[in-house]
């Protein structure tokens, strides 16, 4: 089996994919330093406790393993904290992702799948974002993450690096078995902080903005199931080696793809949503808006679903939060 390294492995969309990946016949190492991810979120893989900052670290697990590929999760994503803390966010994010891609090319690896975000679109006026829209992030995670997509598409000219970025919107839901969900300390993610304020862990739900030019006031997210994210890394790893297949293995390649079900929904319907599944109509409280959120983000993925077949198995709303819900209320979360 290929063995593939997955840095931020044990957290909410790594250990998702870490799943995929061993649906799919291969073999992931988790690289992990558990600032954010869970251990027991890794079930049936090796995971390997260490930082992608770590050059020495790197070097002896990559001498170890011989990965064929890496799929790249590890980083810092929560924007509020990016903007009051940029310099945590480009030394883990920038700074962490070079001397990944650098061991990388020490050790002859050259294939790689990275966690991107449609925050590198910032606040766009166009309805649909494509992949080929000027990149203007307007917080210091999306301009990590940009500065990263960056960093591949040069690496892939210069050293023949072959690179897939994963722009995805909203990561939510949870496994549909339950083996698996969302578990951020502090979650600052919308559909599981909603999902508390109807389990009573939190006594409300705030709406940060109500001025917004959008229809109901409230900003504009694509919510992608979580399964349906690992589905699109594993499928793009597969792309990455049929390239390969195809040529002599030495020819560079970047590109970049959206990752959303192409429909928008606000703060208020994804509120509503949990009432009706939960049966609880908990509290709501409007609050100023915060800084550094976008008013609408919403993916056009035909890039993806043209170039490897990918396509939403998940795409209802209702049931992302269901999936959620379930996982919420079986783990005592």
């Amino acid at each position: 089996m290929k063995k593939i390294l997955v840095p931020g492995g044990a957290g909410f969309i790594g250990s998702h994919t870490v799943l995929a990946l061993q649906a799919a016949g291969y073999e992931p190492v988790v690289l992990d330093n558990l600032s954010n991810g869970h251990r027991d979120a890794v079930t049936g893989a090796t995971i390997e406790t260490g930082d992608i900052r770590d050059r020495h670290f790197l070097d002896q697990l990559f001498e170890k393993y011989c990965f064929e590929a890496v799929i790249h999760f590890a980083a810092f994503i929560e924007a509020g904290e990016s903007v009051r803390d940029p310099m945590k966010f480009y030394d883990n994010n920038v700074a962490g992702s070079l001397a990944l891609i650098q061991a990388m090319l020490r050790h002859g690896t050259r294939k790689i799948v990275f966690s991107s975000t449609a925050a590198v679109y910032g606040d766009s006026a166009d309805t649909m974002l494509t992949e080929d829209l000027p990149k203007h992030p307007i917080n210091p995670y999306g301009q990590t993450k940009w500065a990263v997509e960056c960093m591949l598409r040069d690496t892939a000219a210069a050293n023949g690096l072959q690179a897939i970025a994963l722009r995805y919107f909203n990561a939510a839901g949870a496994d549909p078995e339950g083996r698996l969900g969302e578990r951020h300390d502090p979650e600052t993610h919308l559909i599981p902080l909603i999902l508390q304020a109807a389990a009573g862990i939190r006594p409300a739900i705030s709406i940060f903005g109500t001025d917004y030019p959008t229809p109901d006031g409230t900003c504009i997210r694509d919510y992608i199931h979580v399964t349906d994210l690992a589905d699109a890394h594993v499928r793009a790893l597969g792309h990455l080696f049929s390239l390969t297949e195809k040529t002599d293995g030495g020819n560079g390649f970047y590109n970049a793809f959206n990752l959303g079900n192409g429909t928008g929904f606000s703060v208020r319907q994804v509120v509503e949503a949990a009432k009706k599944v939960t049966g609880i109509d908990f509290t709501v409280k409007e609050e100023e808006r915060r800084p550094g959120d976008p008013a609408r983000l919403v993916a056009n993925a035909e890039r993806a679903r043209q170039t490897f077949g990918w396509q939403p198995c998940y795409p209802e709303l209702e049931i992302i939060v269901a999936h959620a819900w379930r996982y919420m209320k079986e783990n005592q979360l």
